[in-house]
């Protein structure tokens, strides 16, 4: 039996493709049943440019050659630039995922988390929506919030730091 023409699958194509770049997806795939001998399965992937790695190699050369006129100032000028990134501070609570977070359960809602208030480990600080499910992010220790790093409906990443708890 011969298959039968199928005009509308390029514009499907490219529509995954959009669909890739759009959503920050590495990979997709789809099959497309239009009887039972006749499908379409389409796996669109995209890889990372490996030009990265060109800027990184020029750039370690002029941080060493600027390593003697670092060393001369004091250390304690470059201690604020280390307490000044929250993903490295000790009480930072990081992302276990990519999605949504979202700081009450539902608009008009109170706060799961507010600064100044203490929380017991276990407490939901927040919510992640990833794939339309509503992820509970649990306070890994208890004490204070200190600073609340994320907006309601933003996006976050895998890893970066939400809230800071002492």
């Amino acid at each position: 039996m011969a298959k039968a023409s199928h005009d509308g699958d390029v514009a499907f194509i490219k529509a995954l493709a959009e669909l890739l770049n759009d959503n920050e997806l590495t990979e997709l795939e789809v099959i497309r049943e239009y009887s039972k001998d006749d499908s379409l399965n389409v796996r669109v992937v995209k890889s990372a440019p490996v030009v990265q790695a060109a800027p990184i190699q020029q750039i370690a050369p002029a941080i060493t050659a600027a390593a003697p006129a670092a060393a001369a100032a004091p250390a304690a000028a470059s201690a604020p630039a280390v307490s000044d990134d929250p993903a490295a501070h000790p009480g930072a609570v990081t992302s276990p995922m990519v999605g949504t977070v979202y700081l009450q359960s539902e608009p008009g809602a109170p706060a799961f988390s507010e600064v100044g208030k203490s929380v017991k480990e276990g407490d939901t600080i927040l919510i992640i929506e990833a794939m339309k499910t509503m992820n509970q992010i649990p306070a890994p220790h208890s004490g204070t919030i200190k600073r609340i790093l994320v907006e309601d409906g933003s996006p976050v990443e895998f890893g970066a730091p939400l809230v800071i708890i002492e």
